[in-house]
Parts: C-alpha cells; structure tokens; sequence
C-alpha cells in the first residue's frame, strides 16, 4: 500500500542569524486511514514537521512524498495544488471570514478548485452536515460558540475531500467538553489520514498512534514497524 504521507531523512535548519535546527533526519511513514497524534515539548519540531508535511514549508534535506509522488522537486503552483486537492487543514485559530455565512465560509475551501458557485455551496451543505451543523448554514461566525466554529473549521478541510487533514492544536481554543466533540469528529474521519499536534495527552489518546518528538527527531512512535 502507497503510504499517505512519507518522509525519509527531512531536517529542517532556519539561517543565521538564529541559526537553529528543528528537525534532524526524521524518516516517517504515515499509512492511509491513520488516525496520528504528535506530541512533545514546546520547541520539539511539531509545528515545523506539521508545515512540511503540509508543504507549507520546504525541507533543507531529505524528500517528503504526498500519496507515493514526491515534492521535493515541485514549484510553488504545484505544491499550491497538492494543497488544494489533497490536504485539509484546521487550526487553533478558526480564521472564519465574520461577513461570510457558515455555508459561504465552508464553500470558500473549494475556491481553487474550478467549481461553480452552487457546486461550492452543494459541497458545503453535506460537509455542515457531517459535522452537525446543518441548521447552522446561514448564521454568522460570531453567533456561533467556539466548539461550532472549530466545526466549520474542520467542515472546511474536509468540504474538498481531501486524503489528508493535518490539524494544529484543534482543541487549544476550546473548553474540555467542546475539545473532545472536536477530537471525536476527527477521530471519526475513518477514510481520511488524520495527523495532528496536541499538548493534551486525552487528545493524543483518541488517535490510534503517537509520535514524540524530541529536539528534533522522533523519539518513540507507537505505530513505527518492528
């Protein structure tokens, strides 16, 4: 099986003046369907390995391959479409447009995509629904509570249907009880690649593997082969 995401000796070192090293040859196979938590101190390399394996940021060593296909040799287009057509991301901060509706700000997640407007809002519709907000479609961000809005964050991610979402602390914002209905919608993705960062251990917990970094580099994973 082509794994979902692959990395095979990515580190990442930013210049000088602050020269630092934040990932150090960090092999990783993610299997399509996984359900990943990372997790590790503050400064370990979570959010860094979260943007390369979003091809957000590009690696100074070593290749990331999305689905089998390698990026290491693909322009800023191209990678903006891999974006677009293979990862959904959610993040701490919901980034909803506040003059957008509900429906309109889920349907801007197929923007890039080439589909008419009523194919956007059709897609919209069904991905509020999977996340139980359908009768919320024409309300306004700022009337819905931080739990709804994490919602329509991951009804975005998910409205293209991507094979991969990748969430950044999807929980730091919410309440325990608002957190762990986000954490069960993701855990429940079941045809979609899951990875995301969390300081919380009963977040990391709800996914079916985990992966510790330290200073860089994985230092147990609780999924890697034998």
């Amino acid at each position: 099986m082509t794994a979902a995401l692959e990395l095979r000796g990515v580190g990442k070192t930013y210049p000088a003046p602050a020269a630092v090293t934040a990932l150090s040859d960090v092999d990783l196979s993610v299997e399509p369907g996984e359900s990943v938590a990372i997790i590790g101190a503050s400064g370990a390399g979570k959010s860094t390995l979260l943007s390369i394996l979003g091809t957000l940021e590009r690696p100074t060593a070593g290749t990331v391959s999305i689905a089998g296909t390698d990026t290491s040799r693909m322009s800023d287009p191209q990678l903006s479409a891999v974006r677009a057509w293979h990862i959904g991301f959610v993040f701490q901060q919901f980034f909803l447009l506040d003059h957008l509706t509900v429906l309109d700000n889920v349907a801007s997640g197929l923007m890039y995509r080439g589909m008419p407007a009523a194919t956007r809002r059709e897609r919209a519709t069904e991905a509020l629904d999977r996340v139980g907000l359908g009768a919320r479609l024409r309300h306004r961000p700022a009337q819905l509570s931080g739990g709804e809005r994490q919602r329509v964050a991951i009804a975005r991610a998910v409205v293209g249907r991507p094979a991969v979402v990748l969430a950044d602390e999807p929980t730091g914002n919410l309440d325990t009880a608002n957190g762990r209905q986000i954490v069960e919608l993701l855990a429940a993705l079941h045809d979609t690649t899951v990875v995301l960062i969390t300081h919380n251990a009963s977040v990391a917990a709800a996914m079916r593997r985990r992966i510790r970094l330290e200073d860089g580099r994985i230092a147990e994973d609780s999924g890697a082969p034998a």
